[in-house]
């Protein structure tokens, strides 16, 4: 293109980019196909819009975007990142102000009589520098995006960890400081595993979840169904032990959480998986911490029977899913997959050996006595285990 010519062009951009009028309209339009950027303050719009169209006009000049222009753009596309604008809705502007902009200068170029050939070339030029400067403008708006997920889950994972540990801390968003909420624990520690279970955590309600300690952690306001977490029906949870605590509101969840993290130990200790109820576990959290009292009890009531004797520990097995099971046999039976009269003879002969019975609901202590016998297999049991 003849360089006069060119700068008639040039001139014609120039002389616009600073008329009050073409700024005001191009703005117009830019607000008019957009409705979060027209929910944003004229003068912020306005601000971009003076910074682009000048930016265009100098890169005109100087044969491409220079820095300046090029940080422009990217200012704009950080800003309305950090404002909430989606990525597409603020192109949506930015491409109605350059369109506006555009259509205004090819009519007032055939009102002075520059040649199309001229404003063909000086729109090419414009798209040009106008799509370098999307490409900076959508990198810059990720860039801002990522920057602030990073931050707001880093936040919200520092208050997660303070709350649990009962330091005093704000309660912000996503929890509500009057609400009330299940303190989940567990020791998944890999980031692959602990995302699947955030997400399995989320999709009952509000959560927040996070590496507390190194291990997973959340606080929900729902506990998911346990059929979305749970295995086949005839058989055991599926899946990591994780350990929900009853509903508490934030202030008190550190008590929780501690509990939480107790019956956990003693959940994996004895071989649980999926989700558990802290109150579930309860029993067994309270004989877990005092092991040397457990130790006592399974020295004694199973003294008859000899940990190196294969057939004795599938009567103590035995044993304990009876208890397990309430003393019924059927049920019984169908957890250990055998037939009802295996399970009556392996307890009889049990109670041969060590010389008491199992379950003595003549006895006025039938209950305690009951739950020594669980206590003291469960400890005998696991000396057995490798």
């Amino acid at each position: 293109m003849d360089a006069s010519v060119s700068g008639r062009f040039r001139r014609l951009l120039i002389e616009h980019s600073d008329d009050p009028a073409v700024l005001e309209e191009t703005v117009r339009a830019a607000r008019s196909k957009s409705e979060p950027v027209a929910a944003l303050p004229v003068e912020e719009t306005r601000r971009h819009t003076r910074a682009l169209v000048r930016g265009v006009a100098a890169a005109l000049r100087s044969g491409g975007p220079g820095e300046d222009v090029l940080a422009a753009a990217e200012r704009l596309g950080s800003d309305r990142a950090r404002q909430g604008v989606p990525v597409a809705a603020f192109l949506d502007g930015f491409q109605a102000g350059r369109a506006h902009l555009v259509r205004t200068l090819i009519a007032e170029g055939r009102r002075l009589g520059v040649p199309d050939a001229v404003l063909l070339d000086g729109v090419t030029r414009i798209d040009e520098i106008t799509t370098a400067l999307v490409h900076r403008m959508v990198h810059a708006h990720r860039v801002a995006e990522l920057e602030m997920a990073r931050t707001v889950r880093e936040g919200r994972a520092q208050m997660l960890r303070q709350l649990l540990h009962g330091e005093s801390v704000p309660v912000l968003a996503p929890l509500d400081p009057s609400g009330a909420y299940h303190c989940v624990v567990s020791d998944v520690s890999d980031p692959a595993v602990a995302a699947r279970l955030e997400s399995e955590l989320s999709a009952a309600g509000t959560a927040l979840c996070g590496l507390v300690d190194g291990r997973l952690a959340a606080l929900v306001a729902r506990l998911p169904d346990p059929g979305t977490m749970a295995g086949p029906p005839a058989g055991p949870p599926a899946g990591p032990l994780l350990v929900a605590a009853p509903p508490a509101p934030p202030a008190g969840i550190a008590p929780m959480y501690a509990l939480g993290r107790r019956a956990l130990r003693a959940g994996a200790a004895a071989g649980m998986t999926g989700l558990r109820g802290l109150t579930e576990l309860a029993l067994l959290t309270a004989t877990e911490a005092e092991p040397e009292l457990g130790g006592l009890l399974a020295a004694e009531l199973p003294a008859g029977l000899d940990p190196d004797d294969p057939f004795h520990v599938e009567l103590a097995g035995t044993a304990l899913a009876y208890l397990d099971h309430g003393g019924r046999i059927e049920p019984t039976a169908a957890a250990l997959h055998v037939h009802g009269n295996t399970v009556k003879y392996r307890v009889r002969r049990l109670q041969e050996l060590t010389g008491r019975p199992l379950l003595d609901p003549s006895s006025g202590a039938a209950v305690s006595r009951a739950a020594n016998w669980w206590w003291a297999l469960h400890r005998w049991l696991a000396r057995t285990r490798p």
